[in-house]
């Protein structure tokens, strides 16, 4: 829906074909109403999640599931809470042989009116829609919980200075301080956060619908904006020890090294509903029945650049588990939006995706577009053995046939994380043959062939405040891994800046969208040593060729937040005022 309320389908029905699929997948940002049954449902609609090591305390992790899409600051008299009859749950897996989660955090939240005597929100010091809540916690697969925290506030809606500060009519309050009043500690030892914050993902959507106009020159007039810009969305943080999410209770510091694999966990986040709602005369409503999953979310950007959209619905009731995922994994071996980066497919339609151009015949026979080999042929050869293409390793998986040429790269970030083994090492050391070992720079392997989040809790945190901390997240990692020289004369193990970044887990500065789309045109491809097609090996004199160059200098729009994320927990800023909003152009 746009932002006069006219159906989204109205507004693509004169695009063509192969435009307005490019464009309904990435119309609602990471997952703003992204399918169309939970376009009808807000309340329980994931926007986005979020894993990566406290910046400011690096022996805890930070998960933020955060949901309702598009809050306007000043939609009142109702304004925007969790549901009462939602189930909302953070999943965490880090063992891959157990069926199910590992831990889980299970939030129920209750709303009730102090003062149904007015229409106000908030009036002398009392609260209508004041909502607390209850977190339980999982350790057996979801078969028991335990509370943890009973009665935890949540803070109100930032209305106006007449209802937080005014000691007369409103609270008394300033909303800084009701966002304190409102972290949990649990008896554990982990820090829990429940409340609207202004959404911190941040694209140009504006530039989206106008065909696939995305605009990256910020100094132009037509510079990209934030969509998400004075929006806010109601967020579960949580912020929990190491040891507490390691398999085997260990902290950080003693892990082998700052990718060992016993780190590793996967997140994704979910709603539920009962099946049954009645709805009754006098306006109640009953629900009944079983909790049905209406949502979920665990890798940015799945059900709107990947799942299909006759496949949505069935995307968001789908577990991560048991192998439920892979009736889409063809989605992933075959991107559809590889073919926007394809000159003989839609190459030359959308103009804005022109530096984004896919191998076609990397280091001189490779051809990675949709539906060609990929490393296809190599399956079953003895130049895989010892690597993760073998098939004593993962080669089923990872070189299924001779026409899934993204399951070598794409597959592996969504569905299992990415080991550190060959070939996934930087090309850095790897004298020109991609499958040799190189310099590694990620561990997030976790192979439960299911999306989620993974984030390896052993890899050091980039300060924010480094000239080095760069939104482009692995991605820049493996720029300063392949061209500077503090990191390429080695393939020893070595921090390089922002290999905490995404999809290493995901940070709330990471730039998603820009990252995502430089991966479907080949950026990892080419980090690992398979060039782009203007390299010819003992000819050209870098493999840092202008096509590569062209893809690490594309960018989908706006690189930041609209406004500065806090340096301590939630870390994300307040949300938007609604007295605020009206003198303010949200574009």
């Amino acid at each position: 829906m746009n932002r006069h309320g006219l159906p989204l389908r109205r507004w693509l029905q004169c695009l063509t074909f192969f435009v307005s699929l490019l464009i309904v997948n990435f119309g609602y940002a990471s997952s703003h109403r992204e399918a169309p049954l939970i376009s009808n449902d807000p309340l329980a609609d994931n926007t986005d999640v979020y894993a990566f090591r406290s910046p400011d305390d690096p022996n805890t992790i930070t998960i933020i599931a955060n949901y309702i899409p598009f809050e306007s600051p000043e939609g009142g008299p109702n304004y925007y809470t969790f549901g009462s009859r939602v189930r909302y749950e953070i999943h965490i897996k880090n063992k891959a042989n157990t069926p199910g989660d590992d831990i889980t955090y299970r939030f129920t939240f209750m709303t009730t009116n102090e003062d149904p005597s007015t229409f106000f929100n908030i009036r002398l010091g009392k609260q209508n829609q004041k909502t607390t809540y209850l977190c339980e916690k999982s350790m057996d697969g979801g078969r028991s919980f335990t509370t943890i925290i009973m009665n935890g506030m949540v803070p109100p809606a930032n209305i106006g200075p007449r209802s937080i500060e005014d000691k007369t009519v409103g609270l008394g309050t300033s909303y800084d301080a009701l966002i304190t009043q409102s972290i949990m500690t649990t008896a554990a030892g982990e820090k829990v956060f429940c409340g609207p914050v202004d959404d911190p993902f941040f694209v140009d959507l504006a530039g989206a619908f106008d065909v696939g106009n995305f605009r990256p020159d910020g100094n132009n007039v037509n510079a990209p904006k934030d969509a998400l810009n004075r929006f806010n969305v109601h967020s579960i943080a949580i912020k929990v020890p190491i040891s507490l999410l390691q398999k085997d209770g260990k902290m950080v510091s003693q892990a082998a090294n700052i990718l060992d694999g016993d780190f590793v966990i996967g997140v994704w986040a979910s709603a539920s509903r009962q099946k049954i709602q009645t709805l009754y005369a006098a306006g109640d409503v009953g629900m009944d029945g079983d909790y049905i999953q209406v949502s979920r979310l665990g890798m940015p950007l799945v059900n709107e650049a990947i799942i299909p959209i006759g496949m949505k619905d069935r995307w968001n009731a789908t577990t991560p588990y048991a192998g439920a995922d892979l009736q889409f994994a063809s989605y992933f071996t075959n991107p559809e939006l590889a073919l926007y980066m394809d000159d003989s497919q839609f190459g030359g339609a959308v103009p804005s995706l022109n530096a984004l151009r896919i191998q076609s015949k990397s280091l001189g026979s490779f051809d990675f577009r949709n539906g060609k080999a990929g490393l296809g042929g190599l399956r079953g050869n003895a130049a895989l053995n010892g690597t993760a293409l073998s098939d004593a390793a993962f080669g089923a998986i990872l070189l299924p046939d001779m026409k899934s040429p993204r399951a070598v790269d794409i597959l592996p970030i969504f569905y299992t994380g990415v080991p550190n083994l060959a070939p996934y090492q930087l090309a850095s050391g790897k004298a020109g043959n991609p499958l040799a070992a190189g310099k590694p720079f990620i561990n997030n392997f976790l192979p439960t062939l299911g999306d989620m989040l993974r984030l390896n809790m052993a890899v050091p945190v980039t300060p924010r405040n480094s000239a080095d901390f760069n939104s482009l997240g692995l991605v820049y990692a493996a720029v300063l891994g392949l061209t500077d020289t503090r990191f390429n004369g080695t393939k020893d193990i070595q921090f390089i800046p922002n290999m905490d970044g995404f999809p290493n887990g995901r940070r709330l500065e990471d730039d998603v969208t820009t990252i995502e789309l430089q991966a479907v045109g080949g950026v990892v491809l080419a980090a690992v040593g398979l060039w782009y097609d203007d390299f010819t090996p003992g000819v050209t004199a870098s493999p840092v060729t202008p096509k590569l160059l062209a893809n690490l200098g594309f960018n989908s729009g706006p690189t930041k937040n609209d406004t500065a994320l806090k340096m301590s927990f939630p870390y994300m800023a307040n949300p938007w005022r609604g007295f605020d909003y009206p003198d303010k152009a949200r574009f």
